[in-house]
């Protein structure tokens, strides 16, 4: 476990509101995590305004000038052309890969993000697709979902491998010594779903694979209820399972809201229960697991929402944070290095 300071590279232009939320957002991480210190990249005079109003955040950073910012609905490819070198988003990563930085957050681009992660620090020895990985809340606890954006269709070996990473976080995170591993799908029988997933888990049940439990297919409605420690998937159902869990915790919020206010007796209701709804508003909020990971790189990259607020923003923050102190890249590293040697998934193209 890392002690002793802890310092992050931050693109504080990325999101939709920039610095005037990245800022406050340090702020309140620095208040739950003192150990951190800051690398903060984007516009200057933008930054400095933000932070004069946290004295104490001021003095455990460093900022640093960039004329360009990555657009939010930039492609990957224009933002690789305008932004290599020269950007917040590139020049955090920069500061990881040269080893100022243990860590990059970023509110930005999805995608551009991806692409100058994977140009910038390139991919671990044998990863072909690097993945992002969401820490998703369940009933039993919490559960590690992967991928939820990155990759856009991916084959078996991918799947398999995104697996392996998925269980070396759940053992670096939670400390689980062999976490249980399932693959999305449409149904929990062998012939339901898509060639790759049906051949991925045929390799996961066979295969000697020591670091993971194979549990089987799963499906949607298994998530929440934490059957897995890892749930395996590709980027576009991932993220319109993320996407859903999101926006359905707001609605069921929104019902409780309305229902609420509506007769005298629901009011009185509610505050003689007002402790259990706190409990499960504080629950629900979205903005508590704000920041997912790009699991594959030779570094470590948060990528937190872009619309999120400070508190959310924070969260990402304290995910890098804990992730450092946890030295999750140096065990990742292990355990994709001993697991990818296995024939199993030398075969799994």
């Amino acid at each position: 476990m890392t002690t002793g300071e802890i310092r992050l590279a931050i693109d504080a232009m990325g999101g939709d509101e920039g610095p005037s939320m990245a800022v406050p957002g340090l702020a309140v991480a620095l208040t739950r995590c003192p150990n951190l210190a800051f690398e903060i990249f984007g516009d200057k005079a933008e930054i400095e305004k933000a932070i004069a109003r946290h004295p104490e955040l001021a003095a455990r950073s460093n900022i640093h000038h960039t004329e360009v910012s990555i657009p939010m609905d930039a492609k990957p490819s224009q933002a690789l052309r305008m932004g290599r070198r020269v950007s917040s988003m590139w020049q955090a990563l920069e500061s990881v890969k040269g080893g100022t930085a243990s860590a990059t957050v970023s509110a930005g681009n999805t995608g551009a993000l991806m692409a100058m992660a994977k140009f910038c620090l390139r991919g671990m020895e044998g990863v072909d697709r690097p993945a992002l990985a969401a820490i998703w809340p369940t009933i039993r606890g919490e559960s590690v979902v992967l991928d939820v954006g990155a990759n856009i269709g991916v084959d078996t070996k991918n799947l398999v491998t995104h697996a392996l990473l998925g269980a070396a976080m759940s053992r670096a995170v939670f400390g689980i010594d062999t976490p249980k591993v399932g693959l999305l799908n449409i149904g929990v029988e062998e012939v339901k779903g898509l060639e790759e997933v049906r051949d991925a888990g045929q390799i996961l049940k066979t295969g000697n694979f020591p670091g993971l439990r194979y549990e089987g297919f799963v499906e949607g409605d298994d998530i929440g209820k934490g059957i897995v420690d890892v749930v395996v998937t590709e980027g576009f159902s991932g993220n319109i399972a993320l996407k859903t869990a999101e926006g359905t915790a707001r609605q069921l919020a929104e019902y409780l809201r309305m229902s609420i206010g509506r007769t005298l007796r629901a009011r009185i209701g509610y505050v003689l229960a007002k402790p259990a709804f706190a409990r499960l508003r504080d629950k629900m909020d979205p903005r508590k697991i704000n920041g997912a990971v790009f699991l594959g790189l030779n570094g470590l990259v948060i990528k937190s929402h872009g619309g999120t607020d400070e508190y959310g923003f924070a969260s990402a923050v304290e995910l890098a944070h804990d992730m450092v102190r946890n030295d999750l890249q140096a065990r990742i590293a292990l355990d994709v290095a001993a697991l990818t040697e296995t024939k199993e998934l030398a075969n799994a193209g």
